[in-house]
Formats: C-alpha cells, structure tokens, sequence
C-alpha cells in the first residue's frame, strides 16, 4: 500500500478538526450546523450535504471511517491521482447524502399522508413533529412504529463520511477484486469482489426492515456505493480508469 497519499492525509486531518472542533467549542453548535438534517426541518441547510461528511458522532465512528478511507482510499489515489480521487470521493458522499434524503422522504411522506387521510390538519402533524405527543385514538390507522420513525426522520440529523467510504469500498472491489479482506468478527479473509458485494447486501437488508442495530444510516451506505458503482464503472469501460487527474 506503500505511504499514506495527500488527499487521503489531507481528508483524514480535516476529518478530525471536524471531530475536536466542536468538542473544544460546544457553544458555537458546529454539529447542529453542519450534520444533514431532513430538510422539513428548521435546522436544515444545503450546505450539509456536503459538511455532514465531516462530522462524526463518537471516536470509534471517525476511527472506522477513516481507516477505512486510508486502507481503501490510497490504493485508489496512487492510480487515479489526487484529482479524481477527491472528484470521486465527493461525488459519493454527495450522492449518499442526496439518496438518503430521497428515502427518507419518501418515508416521511408515507406517513404524513396517512395522516392526512385521517383527518389531521397541518397544525396537528407540526404539533407531533415538535413535540412527539399525539392522542393514542390514531394508532388504530397510524402504527406506533412508524410515529416514532416519523419522529425521529424530522429530528435526526445525518453525520460521517461512512456514504463516501462505501463509494471508495464499491471503487477499490472492482479495482482489485482478488485482494482479501477480513472483518474483526469474521476474521477469514475474503476476495473483495465476494465480501463488498455482501456488506452492501446486509445494509440494504438491514434499510428495509426493523432489524437494524443503533441508528445507522443504511441508505446513506447503500447511496454511496451506488454512485461509486456507477463513477468506478464508467471510467472503467471508457477507459477513462487509466487517466491520472494530478
């Protein structure tokens, strides 16, 4: 794998400002400004498509990101050059963040609309998204379930560059499909071009039903390694893998 590139080392210490920064400085409200936010809500801005991709909840959530980004990352870097590495790795996170979005809205959208259907006014549902609280007499159409998803979609901003690191992971498959990877719970090395396709898999499975651990953006996964697909793919087949963008 050889050195650490400079535009992995360049995001990597960005990354990590972005992770202290507002540690060392709460009162600013760093994390509210710059995580993405569904963009019915107040705290929503464009520009957190793309600043969300430096924030990250906890230590071990930058940690995994950024490995990830120096194991997966360089190899990409030291073939394609700093120039399209960086277009790549923006455009998957971008993507990422939009697709999520999408979903996201779709599924709030879904539940709005049953509510709607019931009889509730604007006021009533701006009334539950603010304060959670509703008359238990509407479960009978709504279920609890999705209440508490709809809640929760409206409340819960986005952080991490984990879409943009399934876009590079979705990148360096098909780069180097023979190379073997092995995670810490399932140590036995696997070819990558078996073992991405199946973390994809697991977090398209985990996205569409209840089964999900913690709160994990699996459609932010999944967008990001769409796009890469799609990018890697491309230049690929134009041949175009073959030109450095220094």
């Amino acid at each position: 794998m050889g050195r650490m590139t400079e535009a992995v080392k360049h995001l990597i210490i960005i990354n990590v400002i972005f992770f202290i920064a507002p540690q060392l400085i709460p009162n600013l409200g760093l994390q509210e400004m710059f995580a993405l936010y569904f963009p019915e809500n107040p705290k929503f801005g464009f520009w957190q498509f793309l600043t969300h991709m430096f924030m990250h909840g906890s230590f071990m959530h930058i940690m995994f990101n950024m490995y990830g980004l120096w194991a997966f990352g360089t190899p990409l870097e030291q073939m394609w050059g700093r120039n399209k590495f960086i277009f790549f790795y923006f455009s998957a996170g971008l993507g990422a963040g939009i697709i999520y979005t999408l979903v996201n809205y779709y599924q709030f959208n879904s539940v709005y609309d049953q509510l709607v259907n019931i009889g509730l006014s604007a006021t009533d549902i701006q009334h539950i998204l603010e304060t959670g609280s509703y008359n238990s007499e509407i479960l009978g159409a709504v279920s609890e379930s999705d209440l508490s998803e709809f809640f929760a979609t409206y409340h819960t901003p986005a952080v991490g560059a984990s879409g943009a690191i399934y876009g590079v992971l979705v990148a360096f498959g098909m780069m180097f499909p023979d190379a073997k990877l092995a995670l810490i719970f399932f140590p036995v090395p696997i070819a990558a071009k078996y073992f991405i396709p199946l973390i994809i898999l697991g977090d398209l499975f985990f996205g569409l039903t209840s089964y999900s651990i913690g709160n994990v953006a699996h459609f932010a996964h999944v967008g990001g390694a769409l796009i890469g697909f799609i990018i890697a793919w491309y230049w690929k087949q134009n041949q175009f893998n073959n030109k450095r963008w220094n």
